[in-house]
C-alpha cells in the first residue's frame, strides 16, 4: 500500500503548523500524529514527493523526520523499497503491555496520600462515554489512550510522560489493525471508571489491582485478535 496524491494533499492543511522555521522534529509531530489517527496504517508506504510536497519541505528534512519516527518503532525502513509505517509483531505486542503493566502499576501504587489530582483523568473518563453514547468508537480508543496516559501523569514525572507517550503511539498500531473497535474498546469503559472511582476513594490499592487485571485482560484479548489478523507485509519487521 502507498500513499497517493489525494491522501497526502490532506497533509497540507498541517502546513502552517511548520511556521517559518520548518524543522526535522515538527514534520516528525505532524506525522507521528496522523499514524496515531490511522491516516497511515500499518503497513503504508509512505511516499517522499507526496508528502514532502504537501508539507512544503525539503527530502532531506522529510528523512530526517523519517529517521526519528523509525527510532520511535513506529516506521521501518526497507532497502530499495522506501519507507513503511510498522506493523508490529504479537511479540512486539506483548511487550508494551509487560512495559506498560511495570510503568502504569508503579505509578499508581507510588501515588502517596489522598486526595489525588484527578480532573485530567475524569475529563478523559467522561469523554470515552459520550463517545461510546455517540457511537464513535474511534474517539473511545483515543479517549483510552488519553485515560492511560493521564493515569502516568500523576506521577509527575516528565521522563515517564515520554516513555508512555512512546509506547501507547506503537500500540495503536495494532489497534489500527483490528476490523471491530467496539468490541476491543467497549468493555474498558466501564472499567476506567471502576479505576476512577477507587482512586476518587482514596483506594489506591485497590486502583492498583483493577489496573493490573484490565491491563492482563486487555493483552489477552488483544493478542488473541491480534494474531488472527497479521500477514507478511512490507511493514512488519524480521
Amino acid at each position: 500500500m502507498g500513499t497517493t496524491g489525494s491522501e497526502a494533499g490532506g497533509l497540507a492543511d498541517d502546513r502552517a503548523l511548520l511556521g517559518r522555521t520548518s524543522t526535522a522534529e515538527r514534520v516528525a509531530d505532524i506525522l507521528r500524529t496522523r499514524i496515531a489517527e490511522g491516516f497511515f496504517r500499518p503497513g503504508a508506504r509512505l511516499s517522499e514527493d507526496s508528502i514532502a510536497g504537501a508539507l512544503g519541505v525539503s527530502r532531506n528534512t522529510l528523512r530526517e523526520a523519517f529517521r526519528l519516527l523509525t527510532h520511535e518503532r513506529l516506521l521501518v525502513h526497507q532497502l530499495n523499497r522506501g519507507v513503511f509505517v510498522r506493523v508490529l509483531a504479537v511479540e512486539d505486542v506483548v511487550d508494551i503491555y509487560r512495559t506498560r503493566r511495570l510503568v502504569e502499576c508503579a505509578v499508581v501504587h507510588g501515588l502517596g496520600k489522598p486526595p489525588f489530582a484527578l480532573d485530567a483523568l475524569i475529563r478523559a473518563v467522561m469523554g470515552g462515554e459520550r463517545d461510546a453514547r455517540e457511537g464513535d468508537w474511534k474517539g473511545v480508543s483515543t479517549a483510552n489512550i488519553h485515560f492511560h496516559r493521564e493515569l502516568v501523569a500523576l506521577a509527575g514525572s516528565a521522563r515517564t510522560d515520554e516513555l508512555m507517550r512512546s509506547v501507547l503511539a506503537e500500540l495503536r498500531l495494532a489497534f489500527h489493525m483490528v476490523d471491530d473497535p467496539q468490541a476491543l474498546h467497549g468493555p474498558y469503559l466501564v472499567r476506567n471508571r471502576e479505576i476512577l472511582d477507587a482512586l476518587s476513594a482514596g483506594e489506591r490499592e485497590k486502583a492498583e489491582h483493577l489496573l493490573a487485571d484490565y491491563l492482563d485482560d486487555s493483552r489477552d484479548q488483544l493478542v488473541e485478535v491480534y494474531a488472527h489478523l497479521l500477514g507478511d507485509g512490507p511493514g512488519r519487521d524480521g
